[in-house]
């Protein structure tokens, strides 16, 4: 038996010991809410009729991705759909973007291209090259991606589309405006491509699982969509052109509500990129997808950040407790054993549902650098200074 006599009369042990419990009592119910729900939830089944799906329009903007859009450009192009069209912004590329783009021309009259060979955007970002694509589509539902991003199949349209028929739509109950979608991190043995794989999945859960509870805030711009008459009568960019980020996370967290927005992650409406080869260039990416976080709300900001606090005070709570030596060391391993194995069932639903490999097995050695690494970006946002972001 142990001996908690000491502990107890130590006021500051017992302090560390109610940190680490509530700590891992939060961590667990956020690891049941968003993992774990988000990676069961039942696929839509069901084949819908051709002449009831609507037209669409998918929307790039691309400079300098000839090579991205050699890849992956004809998946898109080929995408098993009735009726649909891609628009590809081409914004003063100098590499063979161009070219690549005319060549598709040539072989898929449905390839609608946009070109800008003057820098005439006085706004910084891809905001206004983005918004002239989505001006020149000519259907309602649009489809937002990346060049470097790669569809599952040829079904990713049918898919996405499945979103915008929820319960409750035909009826007049809701009508859904924003439908977000998952775009991950295709499969690397390496140590700085499970890293990536790792963020892609633990981000894209806390966005899906706040939408399943009603309270959608942001969304990947990799793999979104939403109504194009919507975008407009919601004025567009216009409330945050000054930010250079942004075009999916402010549009999303300043129009998105529970009752005009959905989520849909069936298998064959998922997109995936490849694994950034450079850590800067990853580094990059995630700089820039914090760096509008200031214009969120602070009890927003707050409860985004949370889940990386808790899990900075679990761990340096549990620390503590060990080198003060009044509780003994079994109890704390005992309780981040529990923790950890909760945290790994739980991870496994996400990696099962979106082919993450065996990334959930380190889930808990992942967690403990991103709470580090995304308490460092949050501290020292990106200057919004670039012209023009991929």
């Amino acid at each position: 038996m142990f001996d908690f006599s000491h502990f107890l009369t130590d006021s500051y042990a017992v302090a560390l010991a109610a940190v680490t419990l509530a700590a891992m009592i939060y961590l667990c119910f956020y690891y049941g809410l968003y993992h774990f729900r988000v990676g069961r939830l039942a696929e839509r089944k069901g084949k819908t009729d051709d002449d009831q799906l609507p037209p669409v329009s998918v929307v790039l903007t691309a400079r300098n991705d000839a090579a991205w859009l050699k890849e992956n450009l004809v998946y898109l192009l080929e995408q098993d759909y009735p009726d649909f069209e891609v628009v590809v912004v081409n914004y003063l590329s100098t590499d063979e973007t161009e070219f690549v783009l005319k060549l598709l021309k040539d072989y898929y009259p449905h390839l609608k291209v946009v070109p800008f060979k003057e820098d005439v955007n006085l706004f910084q970002g891809k905001k206004y090259p983005l918004s002239i694509g989505i001006k020149s589509a000519k259907n309602d539902i649009l489809m937002l991606a990346d060049p470097d991003c790669t569809p599952k199949n040829l079904l990713w349209l049918r898919g996405m589309v499945r979103g915008y028929r929820e319960q409750g739509v035909a009826s007049g109950e809701r009508r859904v405006e924003i439908v977000l979608g998952y775009c991950g991190v295709k499969r690397s043995k390496t140590l700085l491509g499970c890293l990536q794989q790792y963020d892609a999945l633990a981000y894209g859960a806390q966005y899906l699982g706040a939408a399943l509870l009603g309270h959608p805030y942001t969304g990947s711009g990799r793999n979104l969509s939403y109504r194009r008459s919507f975008f407009f009568s919601q004025g567009a960019f216009i409330r945050h052109y000054d930010v250079a980020d942004g075009s999916d996370d402010l549009f999303v967290y300043q129009n998105a509500t529970r009752r005009n927005t959905t989520i849909c992650i069936d298998s064959d409406a998922c997109l995936a990129v490849e694994p950034r080869k450079h850590f800067y260039q990853w580094h990059d990416e995630r700089r820039h997808r914090v760096a509008t976080r200031n214009r969120h709300r602070l009890g927003d900001r707050l409860r985004e950040s949370l889940p990386g606090w808790a899990s900075l005070l679990f761990y340096a709570a549990a620390v503590l407790l060990v080198l003060r030596g009044t509780l003994p060391w079994v109890v704390v391993a005992a309780a981040m054993a529990l923790k950890w194995a909760w945290q790994i069932v739980s991870f496994s639903r996400l990696t099962k549902r979106f082919e993450g490999g065996h990334v959930h097995l380190a889930a808990p050695l992942y967690e403990i650098y991103f709470a580090l690494a995304n308490t460092i970006l949050i501290l020292l946002p990106l200057p919004n200074n670039r012209k023009f972001k991929k």
